[in-house]
């Protein structure tokens, strides 16, 4: 194939979908993958049709531990390699740690550290040795800032891919392979559906907070072509990372202390 194909996790919906698009204006062939198989489909009819692209969709859930090399080897079983890879599988654990099981725990650091971290480690040689690449991790905010009561793994795992992206980006940028973590504040999607904070979240944030999936995805995009390491979307976005970072450690924490629960199911 002459074209260079992007395999986008979490691809059925949101900000997802929203880099498969962009991805494929920009003329990249591209691979979904996510559990729903029909969204799946639609979104990969459509993009083919709009862009005039090819589409490749893989059902799979990244929970498994088999996930990540199934989902390449379908891929290579179709003759492809990865040429840019967009983790953005994700969802958000309500509740307190200790109310919570391990088996929902275990399987949310598996989609949310593990996966990303082997996709990335699979493709990359390939990347190397093609001297061109392109990883986006999809972070968050909430990685930047201190953790807040509920959701307890949430801004861990997140903040884990701020750091891991950072470290790749040092580690490749001799060989045309460009990192970027991106972190979005609070994005117009179903995330907040999916994990029943919808009203709860609806109710406590301000419209000026809020961004497009297809703005932070945009956002996304030029970072990693211009090999920005984290990139945070939105002036409000921005201040609040720039606030954590200068406050002292016990003020930013008994400031999430008196806002978390605003965001946050205990």
């Amino acid at each position: 194939m002459d074209r260079r194909l992007a395999l986008v996790t979490g691809a059925s919906a949101g900000i997802g979908a929203a880099f498969a698009r962009i991805l494929a204006s920009h003329g990249y062939d591209v691979a979904l993958t996510a559990r729903r198989a029909e969204r799946l489909e639609k979104l990969a009819e459509e993009i083919s049709l709009r862009y005039g692209v090819e589409t490749l969709t893989v059902v799979a859930d990244l929970a498994e531990p088999r996930a990540p090399g199934q989902i390449l080897d379908h891929l290579t079983a179709h003759g492809r390699t990865v040429d840019a890879l967009v983790n953005n599988a994700g969802y958000g654990l309500a509740g307190s740690y200790a109310d919570t099981r391990w088996e929902d725990q275990r399987a949310f650091i598996q989609v949310m550290m593990t996966a990303p971290a082997e996709l990335a480690h699979r493709v990359l040689p390939g990347m190397i040795q093609r001297r061109f690449g392109r990883i986006v991790n999809v972070a968050s905010l909430a990685g930047l800032v201190p953790g807040s009561a509920g959701h307890t793994l949430y801004g861990a795992t997140k903040s884990f891919l701020v750091r891991f992206s950072q470290s790749l980006h040092l580690e490749t940028q001799a060989h045309g392979v460009h990192v970027s973590a991106l972190c979005p504040g609070f994005t117009f999607s179903e995330f907040h559906d999916v994990n029943g904070t919808r009203e709860q979240i609806s109710r406590s944030t301000p419209p000026w907070l809020w961004l497009g999936a297809d703005e932070v995805a945009a956002a996304g995009y030029e970072a990693v072509e211009a090999n920005r390491p984290v990139c945070v979307p939105g002036a409000p976005n921005k201040a609040i990372a720039a606030v954590a970072k200068l406050i002292p450690d016990d003020w930013a924490l008994a400031l999430m202390a008196w806002q978390g629960p605003r965001f946050r199911k205990v």
